[in-house]
C-alpha cells in the first residue's frame, strides 16, 4: 500500500477507534491527530466521577501513553484548527500552521452551550465537558459552600451528583417540568427525581436564571421568579453544540451536524465525520440524527477508518440511548422515550412500582420496539437494545415483554445469528 497521510482532528473516542481501525488495514501510511486539549486520549464520559472523587485522574486515560507510538500516530496537543480547507486538502490551525491530507477524519466532538445570562461569564461559572473544566472546578470546590447547576440533562446532574459527594450544597434550575427531559418521560423523571432530592439535592423545575451577581467573582443567582439566592460556583449543563464552526465556510453538508453517509463520508469523498459532531442514520428514528453517545463515537470511528482505507463497510445506524446510575438508581432509555402530540399508530406497555423503584416502559408500532426507559431494573436493557436494532416483530413473545425475566432465552430463535467477525474488528 503507497504510503499516504491521514488527518484525524480529534483525540477522544472516533478518532481513537479511526487511529486503530486503520493502523489494523495499513500500517504505511502516516497518521495525524490534531487535539485542542492538552491531556492524551481520556474517556470523557468519567469526569462526573473524578469530579465526585470515586477515582483520580490517572483512571481518566483512554489509552496508554504509549498508544501514539505504537500505533505510529503523531500527535499534536494545543493544536486547534480554525479551518478545513477541502479545495486544496488542507488543514489550518489558529497558529497557522497547516497540514495537508488524502483523507480527512473530523471527530471534533461538541462544546457546551453558554446561555445568554447576564454575568455568566464571571469567575466561578464553568461549562462540564473536559479535564480542564473538572480540574477548574475542583480548585474553588474546597472553599464552595453553595453552588448552582443550570440544566437538569444528563451534563447538569451529573455536575450536581459530583459536587454533593463532595459535600457541597447543591441548587439544581431546570426551565422544563422535569428532569432529563431529553432522555425520559415524566413519570421516569420523577423516578430520579425524588433520589436526587432523597440524597440532598435541591431540584427548582419551572425556572431559569436571569441573572449572575456578584463583582468578579460569583455571590449569587437571581431566577426569573425573582428570587435571590447565595451561590458561588456556577456549573453550566445545558446541552452541547457539535463543533462545526472549522467547516461552515466550506461545501461540506450540514445541518445541526456534520451529514455523513453509511460509510461516515461527508458530501466531499476524502473528508468523513464521526463522533458528537456527526449526524449519522437514526435506526430508531428512520432518519439522520446526532446521537452524542461514546459508543456510538467509537464505532462511527472504526468504521470511517476501515472506509477511509478502502473498505466499503456500511453503517447500521445507531440508537439513542443514555443510561445513568445515581445514588444506586440505574436509569436507562433507548431510542424514543415517550411520544410526541400527533404521534400516531403506537402502543405503549408500561409497570411503575414508586415502593420498589421499578419503572419499565415499551413503545412499539406495528409489533415493532421503538423504544424503552428503565429505572431501577435495568437488567434486560441488552435485548431491548437488540430487537430495536434488528427490528423483529415482537408478536410471538409481546405478552411477556414486561415480565420480570424476560431475557435472550425469549427471543433467541427470532433474531439473526451474531456475526462476531463483522467488520470493526
Amino acid at each position: 500500500m503507497s504510503e499516504k497521510q491521514f488527518i484525524i482532528i480529534g483525540n477522544s473516542a472516533a478518532g481513537i477507534a479511526a487511529t486503530e481501525a486503520i493502523r489494523r488495514r495499513d500500517n504505511a501510511s502516516k497518521i495525524i491527530i490534531l487535539s485542542d486539549e492538552d491531556y492524551p486520549a481520556y474517556c470523557r464520559c468519567l469526569i462526573s466521577y473524578y469530579l465526585a472523587g470515586d477515582i483520580k485522574e490517572d483512571k481518566l486515560s483512554y489509552r496508554p501513553e504509549s498508544f501514539y507510538k505504537e500505533n505510529n500516530a503523531e500527535l499534536f496537543l494545543n493544536k486547534k484548527v480554525a479551518r478545513v480547507d477541502p479545495k486544496k486538502n488542507r488543514v489550518i490551525c489558529e497558529d497557522k500552521n497547516q497540514f495537508s491530507y488524502d483523507a480527512l477524519l473530523i471527530a471534533t466532538g461538541a462544546s457546551p452551550k453558554i446561555p445568554e445570562i447576564k454575568g455568566i461569564k464571571k469567575k466561578g461559572a464553568f461549562g462540564f465537558r473536559s479535564i480542564k473544566n473538572t480540574r477548574d472546578i475542583l480548585a474553588v470546590a474546597p472553599v464552595t459552600k453553595a453552588a448552582t447547576v443550570l440544566g437538569g440533562g444528563l451534563v447538569g446532574l451529573k455536575a450536581a451528583y459530583g459536587l454533593k459527594k463532595r459535600n457541597v450544597e447543591v441548587k439544581v434550575i431546570i426551565k422544563s417540568k422535569q428532569v432529563l427531559s431529553q432522555m425520559l418521560d415524566f413519570e421516569a423523571a420523577g423516578f430520579v427525581q425524588r433520589k436526587l432530592e432523597e440524597n440532598g439535592i435541591e431540584i427548582m423545575l419551572g425556572q431559569d436564571a436571569a441573572e449572575i451577581i456578584g463583582n468578579g467573582d460569583i455571590k449569587a443567582v437571581k431566577l426569573d421568579s425573582g428570587k435571590v439566592f447565595e451561590s458561588t460556583l456556577i456549573i453550566v449543563g445545558k446541552g452541547v453544540s457539535p463543533n462545526i464552526d472549522i467547516v461552515k465556510d466550506t461545501d461540506i453538508k450540514m445541518n445541526e451536524g456534520i451529514l455523513a453517509d453509511d460509510s461516515m463520508r461527508t458530501n466531499i469523498p476524502n473528508i468523513y465525520a464521526a463522533g458528537d459532531v456527526c449526524e449519522g442514520f437514526d435506526a430508531a428514528l428512520g432518519m439522520h440524527s446526532i446521537n452524542a453517545l461514546w459508543p456510538i463515537a467509537v464505532e462511527q470511528g472504526k468504521i470511517a477508518g476501515a472506509n477511509i482505507c478502502g473498505e466499503n463497510i456500511g453503517y447500521e445506524g445507531s440508537v439513542g440511548m443514555n443510561s445513568i446510575e445515581f445514588f444506586g438508581l440505574p436509569v436507562i432509555s433507548l431510542g424514543m422515550y415517550k411520544l410526541k402530540d400527533g404521534d400516531t399508530g403506537f402502543e405503549e406497555l408500561k409497570i411503575s412500582n414508586i415502593k420498589d423503584n421499578v419503572y419499565k416502559k415499551i413503545i412499539l408500532k406495528d409489533d415493532l420496539i421503538k423504544g424503552a426507559v428503565f429505572a431501577g431494573n435495568i437488567r434486560s436493557s441488552g435485548v431491548f437494545l437488540r430487537l430495536i436494532r434488528e427490528r423483529v416483530s415482537v408478536s410471538p413473545f409481546k405478552e411477556r415483554l414486561l415480565s420480570e425475566n424476560f431475557g435472550y432465552p425469549d427471543i433467541m430463535e427470532f433474531v439473526k445469528d451474531k456475526d462476531e467477525e463483522k467488520l470493526y474488528v
